[in-house]
């Protein structure tokens, strides 16, 4: 599955599934953007796939903010020349019900979840479209089921399964593929966030790896490794997908001890 001297570029992966994926992609030959709000972040990701022989720059971006992103499509347009890979997965959780998100809250969740999948998808089609290149998006298998405490965060994630599945369909004939990964539960970031709302946060760590099949909670390469496939000529002929990386999470009922 190689992606020799393919562009890629990762939103949020100053840390997380987006560093994992990113290291990943570089391992197969892309050369890689690192976006994330996060400048340092970023470019510790950088320094890594650096080390690792790879090539790599990093630009600080909010995907939620529409010149933020423009500047990322010239940075990427002035360093490499062309796009092939688009992986958006940067994102948000706030934990909580409805009734105690505040607007704000509310707000800047779906414009970072949703709205930066639009704006990045806008600002690079142009580019995507002359290299036939493809988009993954990262979703999660909350946009399937739901869990306390993250409204907000399941109805983005649902949001982005329909998006992708449009987008599939609107650039399909353009040679553009379009899928989404939908992740159980991964050792990174967003998930640590969600087990130290709990009132035991250990204990709801040891009962989510038993709510999958595999009995574990997944690593970021794995879901990295997933998106390099998925941006391989190996998966030419995939687009639409809702494509779960989840240890048999969303299968059925959970292994009995």
């Amino acid at each position: 599955m190689s992606l020799d001297q393919r562009i890629a570029v990762v939103t949020g992966s100053g840390s997380g599934i987006g560093r994992a994926s990113a290291l990943e992609f570089a391992i197969v030959g892309a050369k890689i953007v690192v976006a994330d709000i996060n400048l340092a972040g970023a470019s510790e990701t950088v320094e890594r796939i650096v080390s690792q022989g790879g090539k790599a720059i990093a630009v600080r971006t909010d995907v939620a903010d529409p010149e933020s992103v423009r500047n990322l499509v010239s940075e990427t347009i002035a360093a490499f020349g062309a796009v092939h890979i688009l992986m958006n997965n940067a994102a948000i959780q706030i934990n909580k019900t409805v009734e105690d998100t505040e607007v704000e809250e509310w707000n800047r969740e779906m414009a970072v979840n949703v709205g930066g999948v639009f704006l990045t998808c806008k600002y690079f089609f142009p580019h995507l479209r002359k290299s036939k290149g493809n988009i993954i998006n990262m979703s999660s298998v909350n946009g399937f089921f739901t869990e306390p405490m993250c409204a907000g965060y399941c109805a983005t994630k649902a949001a982005i399964i329909g998006l992708t599945k449009a987008m599939a369909i609107d650039h399909g004939k353009e040679g553009i593929r379009v899928n989404c990964i939908c992740p159980g539960y991964i050792d990174a970031g967003l998930a640590e966030g969600y087990f130290n709302v709990q009132p035991d946060p250990e204990a709801a760590r040891n009962a989510a790896g038993k709510l999958h099949a595999l009995w574990r909670i997944g690593r970021p390469e794995e879901v990295g490794r997933a998106a390099v496939f998925l941006a391989s000529d190996a998966a030419s002929f995939i687009t639409g997908a809702a494509f779960t990386v989840d240890g048999g999470l969303s299968s059925g009922l959970p292994p009995q001890a």
